[in-house]
């Protein structure tokens, strides 16, 4: 009789589990979305670079409110470049963020871009790429506000595409950062995480699933809006987020974001906590997201107070762990309404009141624009989801930012053929 060591039959798993994910050098088309809105002209003092030094440069001698307008180019960074003045801009200047790319293969740090003890920042039009730890990092502990990050590629980060840090109890003067903008960027990566990406993701810490798109912490009005991920994979399909809020985030929006073939959908939420938190979200909405093979959670509530889930798609008929909306713990005053779950139904894990209506479980991937890519459009009529939903107030739209007839469909797309 053949026996197999438990760990040889892990490491075949891994491999399976590996060969399954897509491995790409560019992207998968995204063209059937519309494109990201052109920011205005530079106004006031504007600095052009072309040059690493001329961008180091430029971060130190921005006046408030000023633009640094990147040439077109590939700059290899040799280190951590932050940004630490009200209202600044940093932005390409020809407005293709494929062609203005900042690389931190070579850097010296783990942290690529970010932003420290200011407020009004926009950072667009770029792509960031290859750094260990943290892409676009918020330096939240030192006081950042108003931030928006607009068209940008973030592409082959190995924790975080974008960080949101702790922000200290103790540090009143220092309030969460209020009223942040992430959005029409694309998060993706060419494969999943290995241990060779980030030494400090050992078997002994995360086994290489210390991975995500977007997390925040004490995120307080923020709007993650429009947003592709795609190929956010842990070294064993356990990576965290694509949109990851929790500790006492509030009032935030997540909306008409896609997220295709990532190991974690959009999260309120995780089963971790301190003593310090009771609450990871407050009042938080998840509304009209195509949510596409993501099958450690499609959409999670975890400890939230409030919050609102509706008007999703979710399609994973054959996911593993059907998860493609799952309620873990507390979560009291939560309604999850209206939302398509195209594949197992709801998984509801908590003992707290929730408010479940106009929810609609069944497979309509024939009905799909193209579900392979992530195009969760309804193509044609589908008799098992038409009008089915009663409209709601905070959902006056659809995916396509078109008006809700009444009744309307469940999911983020409603069918405009009747």
């Amino acid at each position: 009789m053949l026996t197999i060591r438990a760990s040889a039959l892990a490491a075949l798993c891994i491999v399976i589990l590996l060969a399954s994910y897509p491995a790409f050098a560019a992207p998968p088309d995204f063209s059937w979305l519309p494109p990201a809105p052109e920011l205005s002209p530079a106004e006031g003092q504007v600095i052009r670079v072309s040059t690493v030094e001329e961008l180091f440069q430029a971060a130190r001698d921005v006046r408030p409110g000023g633009t640094i307008l990147l040439a077109d180019g590939h700059y290899m960074m040799p280190r951590y470049f932050e940004l630490q003045t009200d209202g600044v801009t940093l932005r390409g200047e020809s407005g293709d963020r494929d062609q203005v790319v900042l690389d931190g293969a070579e850097s010296m740090h783990g942290e690529l871009v970010g932003v420290r003890a200011c407020s009004g920042v926009t950072l667009a039009d770029l792509t960031i790429q290859n750094i260990r730890h943290n892409g676009f990092k918020i330096n939240s502990n030192y006081g950042v506000h108003r931030l928006t990050i607009h068209n940008c590629v973030i592409h082959n980060i190995w924790q975080r595409g974008v960080k949101g840090v702790r922000v200290p109890k103790d540090q009143t003067e220092i309030q969460p950062p209020r009223d942040c903008r992430i959005q029409y960027c694309l998060f993706y990566n060419d494969r999943a995480k290995q241990f060779e990406d980030d030494p400090t993701d050992t078997p002994e810490t995360f086994n290489g699933n210390y991975i995500g798109g977007i997390d925040v912490m004490y995120a307080d009005g923020w709007t993650i809006s429009d947003n592709v991920f795609t190929g956010i994979h842990g070294r064993t399909g356990e990576a965290r987020g694509a949109v990851f809020l929790w500790h006492e985030s509030k009032d935030c929006i997540i909306e008409r974001n896609v997220i295709v073939d990532c190991d974690t959908g959009i999260c309120l939420g995780n089963s971790s906590r301190g003593a310090d938190t009771e609450i990871h979200c407050h009042r938080c909405i998840v509304r009209n997201n195509f949510v596409t093979r993501c099958p450690e959670n499609g959409i999670l509530a975890d400890y939230t107070a409030d919050c609102l889930i509706a008007h999703n798609t979710i399609h994973d008929p054959a996911s593993r762990l059907k998860r493609l909306i799952r309620l873990v713990h507390d979560n009291g005053g939560l309604a999850v309404v209206n939302n398509l779950l195209s594949g197992p139904p709801m998984r509801v894990e908590t003992e707290s009141r929730i408010l479940t209506k106009g929810n609609v479980t069944q497979d309509v991937g024939q009905w799909f624009a193209d579900a392979t890519a992530g195009n969760l459009h309804l193509s044609a009529q589908c008799p098992d989801v038409l009008a089915r939903a009663g409209a709601i107030d905070q959902v006056r739209e659809d995916f396509d930012r078109q008006p809700r007839l009444q009744p309307t469909e469940p999911g983020a797309d409603q069918w405009r053929g009747r």
